[in-house]
């Protein structure tokens, strides 16, 4: 009998500190990539953008940029420059590609203030994945 009550609390107990980690409040992970140069797609981007981290305000979010899309965080061809810089301000990290970047001759000097760099797109994004990661792709 007491064996069999001490199994029981055991289980109860066991069951409740695995459902208690189990419910703990989820960090969301998100990389999204983003290679068109459609300026449209970058302004509904930043509102989707907008809308996720509005509902998930802990939410980690990365924007990978790079091949065409890298005109979204160039100084001289952005049309989200503010919004990037609000959302940059929220937590929402874009990284532009280097390798993109050396393809096109362009420097850290024509970009966006405030971005973050990685060395190759491709490679960031599937290290995000492997880490937990869900993969959006960023345009239409």
């Amino acid at each position: 009998m007491k064996r069999s009550f001490l199994l029981t609390l055991f289980l109860i107990f066991g069951l409740g500190a695995t459902w208690a980690q189990n419910n703990k409040t989820k960090q969301h992970k998100v990389v999204i990539q983003l290679t068109t140069p459609d300026t449209a797609a970058y302004r509904a981007l930043s509102k989707q953008l907008n809308n996720l981290i509005s509902v998930w305000k802990d939410a980690d979010v990365v924007v990978v940029v790079h091949n065409k899309g890298i005109n979204m965080l160039k100084k001289n061809t952005s049309n989200v420059s503010e919004e990037i810089k609000q959302l940059s301000g929220r937590g929402v990290k874009f990284l532009a590609c280097e390798f993109t970047m050396q393809q096109q001759k362009l420097t850290k000097e024509d970009m966006l203030e405030g971005i973050f760099y990685t060395p190759y797109g491709l490679i960031e994004i599937i290290t995000r994945q492997e880490n937990g990661y869900h993969y959006l792709k960023g345009g239409f």
